[in-house]
């Protein structure tokens, strides 16, 4: 009979190691089946050159056709255009829009720049940003084959950042199709195709990092954050998911250097599909106004007006003749909801309004006097908007400014007080004399000559007579960036 062997301690460590594997590895595997649904290993297939890998490459196939590249031209450069005009000077560097230029950017000489775009409809609708076509004289769309067309701005959103342009091509073009935003999660794959650097149709590729970001470039900021890498020249670029449906417009990243870090941001597209529809059909978006100033309701606002909570925004002004004025509207209210929609901030505020129509009637609830109240509300067109309507085509304007009222959202967003007089510049035009005055979109026009300027109208006539009187340039007293300074406006050709 043989003597089983003794095992030497070092097998028996090493016996006692491959049990506890077993066991531990048998617990993790079960642990998982019971927790987290198995994933399925990947699928390849063969071919005769080895094993396919996994990727986007039929994702890519399938939408890049439909992507274009948008270049343009402008007579001359305005300084700013592109910038975010209500975002802190100290975060406008790190926050860029990003389409790609080139040329000189000489006052009066040409420019060009290139961006991107994607079509909507085979008959030659494109979406792009509008600060891709801002300004431009010319524009030229060229398509994934190299077929090259002149495009035409059908409409733009300035507040959105959404323009439509519109080719006409021999044939019906391929086209993309939006899908829902909405329902796209943070960590999602997303694709993002566009013409970076100017070196046409590239590809990148990143997940989605967050919703609803708010970068202070406008009024109605939701932004999807992406960290698929994003340069100059992508803007107006679609962002995919993996169903090759359009869930976002490349817009604007965050960057210390002008190029990539894996922070960009891109317009959900369920915003582009409602701004785009009433550009197609109205070459305009049309918005609510409500005509109140507003701050935040804070914890220590909300216990002092005694607020069950802190969800709200706290009127501190009233326009005069504003649709809040009619409806009563009083300083100290606490509004907390709009139309049986929740409101927690000025921006679930500005939003809401702008969702509806001038002339439809809306119910507000605020806290007034210790208790809710309802207030109904007739919602009436933007007082900038309707300026707007009225400016003077640039044709009968030689000087080349557009203007609109300081509204109540621009005072507090330069940190004026709510009586402070003045008129912005809504729009410079091209090769116009203001241009070449140095006068830019944004500024706000405090004084023409020796005196004040209260509306549009006032400084409108005001350079009207120092033209009757021959005069070479006016005086201008112009706040921009916080400090006021004096242009002189000039009103004869040198």
């Amino acid at each position: 009979m043989t003597k089983p062997r003794n095992r030497t301690p070092r097998m028996r460590m090493l016996a006692a190691a491959l049990l506890v594997t077993t066991i531990l590895g048998g617990g993790v595997a079960w642990s998982q089946a019971t927790m987290v649904p198995p994933v399925a290993a990947p699928t390849t297939t063969a071919t005769p050159y080895g094993i396919r890998q996994l990727g986007f490459a039929d994702l890519v196939d399938k939408v890049k056709p439909a992507v274009v590249n948008i270049s343009t031209t402008e007579k001359a450069v305005r300084p700013n255009a592109r910038q975010m005009p209500n975002m802190p000077p100290q975060m406008e560097e790190m926050f860029r829009r990003y389409f790609r230029g080139q040329g000189n950017d000489g006052e009066g000489r040409a420019k060009r720049s290139a961006g991107s775009g994607f079509i909507v409809d085979p008959a030659g609708w494109i979406v792009t940003n509008n600060h891709v076509v801002d300004g431009a004289t010319k524009i030229t769309v060229t398509l994934d084959n190299g077929t090259s067309y002149p495009a035409t701005v059908k409409g733009r959103d300035e507040k959105v950042d959404v323009a439509l342009l519109k080719i006409d091509a021999s044939g019906p073009l391929p086209y993309l199709a939006l899908g829902n935003s909405d329902a796209a999660r943070v960590g999602d794959w997303v694709i993002a195709v566009g013409n970076a650097f100017g070196l046409g149709g590239t590809v990148t590729a990143g997940i989605i990092s967050a919703h609803n970001r708010n970068i202070h470039a406008g009024p109605y900021d939701a932004f999807l954050q992406i960290d698929a890498p994003i340069n100059p020249g992508n803007s107006g670029g679609p962002l995919f998911n993996q169903q090759g449906q359009v869930i976002g417009v490349s817009t604007a990243i965050y960057s210390p250097n002008g190029g990539s870090v894996g922070i960009g941001f891109a317009i959900p597209s369920n915003l582009v599909a409602k701004v785009v529809a009433e550009l197609r059909e109205h070459g305009s978006v049309s918005r609510g106004w409500l005509g109140v100033q507003m701050q935040p309701l804070t914890p220590p606002l909300a216990k002092a007006m005694g607020l069950p909570g802190a969800e709200g925004v706290v009127v501190n002004r009233v326009e005069e003749n504003s649709p809040a004025a009619k409806a009563r509207l009083q300083l100290g209210d606490v509004i907390t909801a709009f139309d049986g929609r929740a409101i927690k901030s000025p921006r679930d505020l500005a939003v809401a309004v702008g969702d509806a129509k001038a002339g439809t009637a809306a119910r507000m609830t605020v806290w007034r006097d210790g208790r809710e109240q309802t207030v109904n509300v007739t919602i009436g067109a933007p007082q900038k908007e309707k300026a707007a309507a009225n400016d003077q085509a640039p044709e009968r304007n030689p000087v080349g400014l557009a203007l609109a009222p300081l509204s109540a959202e621009q005072r507090e967003e330069l940190g004026l007080s709510p009586t402070a007089k003045g008129v912005v510049v809504s729009r410079v035009t091209p090769d116009s004399r203001a241009a070449e005055s140095g006068i830019e979109a944004g500024d706000v026009i405090v004084r023409v000559g020796d005196e004040p300027v209260n509306a549009p109208a006032d400084a409108i006539a005001k350079i009207r007579k120092a033209e009757a009187e021959k005069k070479e340039a006016v005086p201008l007293l112009v706040m921009r960036d916080g400090t006021t300074y004096y242009l002189a406006l000039q009103l004869q050709r040198s």
